[in-house]
């Protein structure tokens, strides 16, 4: 049951706005440099082979010089329902200049969502959505990345 997770079931017109925004999010970080360096997704000649290669690179040239390797691993299975609304956008805000209209939109796109259970004849009672980015939407990947950015330095 842990692994049902909400899902938005949207219009084509707010899917395809959706993919909008998320490009110009996208052309908008690119251009600023805002990426996370060691980010492979969402960027052009990179995917999870690079990340893998670059992880094995890093092994193997610690392991030539004789230094000690350490890896760890975090499971993220259920990282997206953990994403704090008010944090997200000061991040959006201070992390990455974004301000005015777009974190107005942004902050409306988090914003009085609810959730409920629909099972044969039943229907559960809806409830606020606090936490998390919108399952099955090409822009909750971008924004859990942006949430998550600094751990890399913070590691």
């Amino acid at each position: 049951m842990k692994s049902y997770r909400p899902f938005s079931n949207l219009s084509v017109l707010s899917k395809l706005l959706k993919r909008i925004v998320t490009q110009q999010l996208l052309d908008y970080l690119r251009a600023h440099k805002l990426l996370p360096d060691l980010q492979s997704a969402y960027r052009a000649h990179h995917s999870t082979e690079t990340a893998v290669l670059k992880v094995l690179s890093d092994i193997l040239s610690a392991a030539d010089t004789g230094s000690l390797s350490m890896l760890t691993l975090l499971d993220l299975s259920a990282a997206f329902d953990t994403v704090d609304h008010l944090i997200l956008l000061r991040r959006l805000h201070t992390s990455y200049g974004l301000g005015g209209i777009v974190l107005a939109w942004f902050t409306s796109y988090l914003a009085n969502r609810t959730q409920y259970v629909h099972c044969c004849e039943s229907t559960s009672i809806p409830l606020s959505v606090l936490f998390g980015v919108p399952q099955g939407s090409v822009l909750g990947p971008i924004l859990f990345l942006l949430y998550t950015a600094d751990l890399v330095r913070l590691v």
